[in-house]
């Protein structure tokens, strides 16, 4: 039976799930960064491991290695090329976590539009007087749109439709592939949907080049709302920075960023029509048992045989294995 490294603190369930196991062990190591783990790589035949980096020189170091199980859905910090030279399989977790991030998109999409950081520090600083400015907008009858209408972008289209929003969508793969019923309608011009919508969240993986960019910016109207829970790197923040400085976008919520965390002297910090939260989207408590418990059950389920294919992202790469 394999012996199992478990990177980073799960809950209990996860850990619970592997007890309850015959004939599996593991090493625990709570800390999250790849220093704390990765002495103990070598003795590992699977790896459960949160957000810290997989990095070449610790692959190389992982004799015995043959699945690594990611605690979500995203591997920007995999080293994928050590993984596929290799034949180690690379496995997610399934749809575990679309609620919870689709719920904080929400709420960054609420926070923002309330301009509930400027709420809060009114009635603390004493700047009382700051409601009579009206600087709150409704998000009844705004429209909408979502940048990549997976899973969690249909789940905040269910919740924005609660708030009588207009809502499309953009997401080429998905018009190639069939548009899913519904009546949320596809937007298949980029720019020309960002100076329709009165808000806009991401929800598509990190890419070469921002999917919101300068030139993006350029095109949306000054009252623009933009909310990002997918990935730093899909918004140039410095780009969004300066428009939010010089009123060429009203307001923002981010719950990830180029920098984990960011630096003190990101101007992004100085803006507070800009609602912040630290990657935490996915970070609920019942979001949270199922990411324990799924990433766990991917790593015995591969030795067992019967992990599901769809989980594995680089099954090209296992050569019958």
């Amino acid at each position: 039976m394999p012996h199992v490294l478990v990177a980073g603190k799960l809950h209990p369930s996860g850990i619970a799930l592997l007890d309850a196991t015959p004939g599996v062990t593991y090493d625990y190591v709570e800390e999250i960064s790849e220093p704390s783990y990765a002495p103990h790589i070598g003795k590992a035949d699977g790896l459960v491991i949160r957000t810290q980096p997989l990095s070449a020189p610790t692959i190389a170091d992982a004799g015995r290695l043959k699945i690594v199980s990611r605690h979500g859905v995203g591997y920007d910090a995999v080293d994928m090329t050590s993984l596929n030279a290799r034949g180690i399989a690379l496995a997610v977790v399934g749809d575990v976590n679309s609620v919870s991030v689709a719920e904080h998109a929400m709420m960054l999409l609420l926070a923002a539009a309330k301009r509930a950081i400027r709420a809060d520090r009114a009635v603390r600083d004493g700047g009382w007087g700051w409601r009579n400015r009206l600087e709150p907008v409704e998000l009844f009858g705004k429209n909408l749109l979502i940048i990549g209408y997976g899973r969690i972008g249909r789940h905040l289209a269910h919740r924005a439709s609660g708030f009588s929003m207009t809502i499309r969508a953009h997401d080429p793969f998905l018009e190639k592939l069939g548009w899913p019923d519904g009546p949320v309608t596809p937007a298949s011009d980029l720019k020309a949907a960002l100076a329709w919508a009165d808000a806009v969240s991401i929800h598509v993986p990190k890419g070469d080049q921002p999917i919101i960019g300068a030139e993006e910016l350029d095109v949306m109207k000054p009252s623009a709302i933009i909310v990002n829970t997918a990935r730093g790197g899909a918004v140039d923040e410095a780009a969004l920075g300066r428009a939010l400085s010089e009123g060429r976008i009203a307001a923002a919520g981010l719950d990830v960023f180029g920098d984990e965390p960011p630096k003190p002297d990101d101007p992004l910090l100085n803006f507070d029509q800009v609602a912040l939260s630290p990657h935490n989207a996915a970070l609920t408590v019942e979001c949270g048992e199922r990411m324990a418990v799924s990433s766990v059950q991917n790593v015995l389920d591969f030795f067992d045989k019967r992990i599901d294919p769809t989980l594995v992202v680089n099954g090209a790469y296992l050569n019958g294995r």
